[in-house]
């Protein structure tokens, strides 16, 4: 098998974006514009159909061969365009007898997005078909993840005789679903029972298309609970992410694809920082203060790992374990970090940052019978995407979520009343020591002897003078 030119796979599976704001889908050369299907729904955009025209690996003749086609896995006969009666460059596939599949993973796709798959079908056009067997065309069905099995047969051909290769009769079809689950598995079936048909003599399809609408942005997800990272190779589902994740694991070994759909600014819910300072006095207070203010990054790789009670793979770790010291020593030596954040770099012109830290002086006025605070709304930063490995079709989707540059944060200085308890706390008496006998009767004398006399003046020898009172 002859591999795929690398910079269509490379644009083609989406690892090609420009450096300005991101519009999707990037095509770089003609084959690759052509994978955007005819038509377009409003609000949807194109997917991206690996091998779509079934044209690599580059045959050689007119078929049919049996071969491995690039991105798609399953038996199949291919025959050339020519020998296919198309006049365009797509190359028919004829899905060989009962059971045989062609399928192919869509790219990109989320859970929950509306999806219109376009091709076209024909009944063989084998040689060996006899007229019987193509007069009414030939069954087979197509199905996705979460949408229905769809049943469908060719156009018929009925002026066929077995030695004679069929021109086509090419019918344009659709078929819709809902994905139910990320990057859902397309299938083509092949539903030609008959024992004595020739494997070569079975329904084709060509020229597979794909839009969607993609799900509506769920801004109400915590940041804590990002959802369940994937890993994919192929057209499989990998059962853990370290393999994925360790496919990444050199400086440019794998490049990351936000979906600027999914990925969005906001503001999180304010938190108290420092103390709230009570008055209790019956005077205004005034006193100046130092705030410190600090935000860390999330990611679902971690989350994923820690959901399933599994220790953090090194090759995973991103910089958002929270700890200054650890995370400025990842951003060093994990390439995961560097890749995520070269690619937001080139697609947002902005720097990323993994984590912040900042000090304010606040100064306080509080009027008796008051309460100062203050509250801190961080601006942060969601960015989901793909980290793709540039020599194993590994793709692993993560999202992470971190301190924004894009815009300030907030900072409240806040006064208000009291609560309840404050008011109790404000009223309670002065800690002081009891008074075991006679707390509450009067005093019972005087006594002013407290002070120690003082000692006698030395006698001298003069005569000592005695003045009366009265």
């Amino acid at each position: 098998m002859s591999p795929a030119s690398p910079l269509r796979t490379l644009a083609a599976a989406g690892l090609l974006f420009p450096a300005a704001a991101f519009t999707g889908w990037t095509a770089v050369d003609t084959a690759d514009a052509a994978q955007a299907p005819a038509r377009a729904t409003a609000g949807s955009q194109s997917v991206p159909v690996l091998n779509g025209d079934f044209a690599d690996p580059v045959m050689k003749g007119d078929g049919p061969t049996t071969v491995g086609l690039d991105f798609w896995d399953g038996q199949n006969q291919r025959y050339s365009p020519t020998a296919s009666g198309r006049t365009d460059n797509a190359h028919g596939v004829a899905l060989q007898k009962d059971g045989n599949t062609v399928r192919q993973r869509l790219r990109g796709v989320r859970n929950g997005a509306q999806v219109t798959v376009s091709y076209e079908d024909s009944p063989a056009v084998s040689k060996e078909c006899t007229g019987e067997q193509v007069v009414n065309g030939q069954p087979y069905t197509v199905e996705a993840s979460g949408g229905s099995v769809q049943a469908v047969t060719t156009a018929g051909d009925p002026d066929r005789v077995k030695g004679t290769p069929g021109k086509g009769r090419w019918t344009t079809r659709s078929y819709v679903f809902t994905a139910g689950e990320n990057e859902p598995l397309l299938t083509f079936t092949s539903k030609v029972t008959d024992p004595r048909t020739h494997v070569t003599c079975t329904p084709m399809i060509a020229r597979i298309r794909a839009v969607e609408v993609p799900p509506a942005l769920d801004r109400t997800v915590d940041k804590t609970a990002l959802g369940t990272a994937e890993a994919y190779k192929g057209n499989e589902r990998e059962k853990t992410l370290h393999n994925a994740a360790a496919a990444c694991n050199g400086e440019n070994a794998c490049a990351f694809r936000p979906v600027p759909g999914m990925s969005f600014r906001y503001y999180d819910r304010s938190r108290v920082v420092g103390e709230a300072f009570v008055n209790c006095t019956r005077n205004t207070l005034e006193h100046t203060r130092i705030v410190p203010l600090s935000e860390r990054s999330y990611d679902s790789v971690s989350q994923t790992y820690a959901a399933a009670q599994l220790p953090l793979n090194e090759v995973a770790k991103l910089p958002t374990s929270g700890d200054r010291t650890e995370d400025e020593k990842r951003i060093k030596e994990r390439p995961m970090a560097g890749q995520f954040s070269l690619a937001y770099e080139q697609g947002w012109q902005r720097a990323w940052q993994w984590f912040s830290s900042d000090q304010r002086t606040v100064v306080e006025r509080i009027q008796p019978g008051e309460v100062s605070w203050v509250e801190l709304q961080p601006s942060r930063e969601r960015v989901e995407g793909w980290f793709l490995s540039k020599k194993d079709d590994y793709r692993l989707h993560a999202v992470i979520d971190g301190p924004s540059r894009a815009a300030p944060d907030r900072l409240l200085q806040r006064t208000g009343p009291m609560s309840e308890a404050e008011k109790q706390r404000c009223a309670a008496s002065r800690p002081m020591t009891t008074t075991p006998v006679g707390a509450d009767a009067p005093a019972y004398s005087s006594d002013k002897g407290t002070l120690k006399a003082a000692a006698p003046a030395a006698r001298s020898g003069r005569a000592i003078r005695t003045v009366p009172l009265n």
